[in-house]
């Protein structure tokens, strides 16, 4: 009986090392690939660690040997991509400033892939005209698919050519040119094509614009 209790005893000990050490795992920081840089073709860049936090449910930290990107909705061909899969795209690289509404700014070198490629790899159906973005944290927005296709838009996977860390993001950030902050997603895990045109996200739930726009107030009216 003794020599059943230490077997269970020892089990039970075992499972639990086997679980801490996958908890700790998940939660160790990304290892960064690249060499932070401070300007690019003479236009000089915001440090990433200068940059606030933002986030509506803290930082998502997220595995890359589990994630999946989904692009679904009205597609012809649904896709699930993993992290390895997604950088197996045309990498482009753009300089574009993120402007939050709580008035601070960061121009940033981005690196990605253009969200149009994913899109176009799903083939959306004619009926598909807006595109819903998730997030790790169930947030979410939502853009024409226009606004994707004519501004070469951007899921970034580096920034400052360094892998985004979590707390900006990792694994992927839309870079959402000429939108307000809000309108760049952060832990990007699906991409929906939809015909809700009145979607709206969570802050456009809450009074922002669905737009987004920089030239115009972020708030509704």
């Amino acid at each position: 009986m003794d020599r059943k209790i230490k077997m269970v005893f020892v089990l039970l000990i075992s499972v639990t090392i086997v679980f801490a050490a996958l908890e700790y795992q998940q939660n160790q920081p990304v290892k960064l690939q690249g060499v932070q840089v401070n300007d690019y073709q003479g236009k000089k860049l915001t440090p990433i660690n200068n940059m606030p936090k933002t986030s509506i449910k803290g930082t998502q930290y997220i595995n890359e040997s589990n994630y999946t990107l989904e692009v679904t909705g009205l597609v012809q061909h649904p896709r699930n991509y993993t992290y390895a899969e997604v950088l197996n795209h045309t990498a482009y690289q753009k300089v574009v400033t993120l402007n939050c509404v709580e008035g601070w700014s960061a121009t940033v070198l981005w690196q990605g892939v253009l969200v149009s490629d994913l899109l176009n790899e799903a083939k959306p159906l004619p009926t598909g005209t807006v595109v819903i973005f998730t997030a790790a944290d169930n947030y979410t927005t939502s853009f024409p698919i226009e606004y994707l296709y004519n501004n070469n838009i951007l899921l970034a996977y580096k920034m400052n050519n360094v892998t985004i860390p979590p707390e900006y993001g990792f694994p992927f950030q839309l870079v959402a040119e000429s939108k307000w902050g809000y309108k760049w997603i952060k832990w990007v895990t699906k991409i929906e094509v939809s015909n809700d045109t009145n979607y709206t996200g969570y802050w456009e739930s809450r009074g922002y614009t669905n737009g987004g726009n920089l030239n115009q107030s972020y708030l509704g009216g």
